[in-house]
């Protein structure tokens, strides 16, 4: 398939979620507590189990990768990775900061990804050497001249170990700490893209988290790696523990690298 089509399929994948996930938006909807204890609801199963289908119509023989129904055809080249409702937490709170996240994997490097917010009907879109486009527009990366003037967002500091925690502090303090953001998932990196946050750091993620994103911040002019600066691939959350840095300007990677490791041990 070409790109093209690829890119087509993929817009096509987040309408049929953003039909599934609407009309449970502040409503009623079951939930449960998953294995991690995270949760899960019902706008979860319908989007994900409405992007399979349309993927075992259109792309048989493609592998998938959802976070909610797990892995078909892992031996095949090329894996969609679904994550129906990334901030499943912010959607049963009514807080339209949540996303879908459709990635294309090519032997394990994403090569194309979307953010869907099916609320506000905000779509990024990122295609490996593509320019990174949100609602059809280019999307562009903001410059940072240090540190001490970056935004720096992340889910939640509930989401570090002690060990990450105190990593992320630490670089916390170098940044314009007044002006942090908590909560948003993967909505934070499609502002990244948009050039409204700076940085964000996470840890923990899966690759059902982080696969779509990466297109989306290096088509905008960012740059995404794991905490030592590798970067990001189907591997990284076994061999990492899903360290994650997307940061608008790629000429403050090393800063921040050194932020982190500044309480190494």
């Amino acid at each position: 398939m070409s790109l093209e089509s690829d890119l087509a399929l993929a817009n096509r994948l987040a309408e049929a979620a953003g039909a599934a996930i609407r009309p449970f938006f502040r409503a009623a909807f079951s939930h449960e507590a998953k294995a991690d204890a995270s949760p899960v609801t019902e706008a979860d199963r319908a989007a994900e189990a409405a992007m399979r289908r349309l993927l075992d119509a259109e792309a048989p023989r493609d592998g998938i990768i959802g976070e909610e129904y797990g892995t078909e055809r892992p031996d095949a080249s090329r894996q969609w990775v679904l994550d129906p409702i990334d901030g499943t937490v912010s959607f049963m709170a009514g807080r339209p900061i949540f996303g879908t996240l459709i990635a294309l994997l090519q032997d394990g490097w994403p090569l194309l990804g979307i953010i869907d917010q099916p609320i506000s009907g905000e779509r990024w879109v990122g295609a490996a050497g593509e320019p990174t486009l949100f609602n059809g527009r280019p999307a562009t990366t903001r410059t940072c001249r240090s540190l001490a003037d970056a935004t720096l967002a992340t889910t939640g500091p509930q989401y570090f170990s002690d060990h990450d925690g105190t990593h992320f502090m630490a670089l916390a303090a170098q940044t314009s700490h007044k002006r942090m953001v908590f909560g948003g998932d993967c909505y934070n990196y499609g502002l990244l893209a948009s050039g409204h946050l700076d940085l964000v750091v996470e840890a923990g993620l899966k690759l059902h988290d982080f696969a779509a994103l990466v297109p989306i911040v290096e088509g905008a002019g960012g740059t995404m790696c794991d905490w030592n600066g590798e970067p990001l691939n189907a591997d990284s959350a076994k061999e990492n523990g899903g360290h994650v840095i997307a940061l608008g300007d790629p000429a403050r990677l090393e800063d921040v690298i050194d932020g982190l490791a500044c309480h190494h041990g």
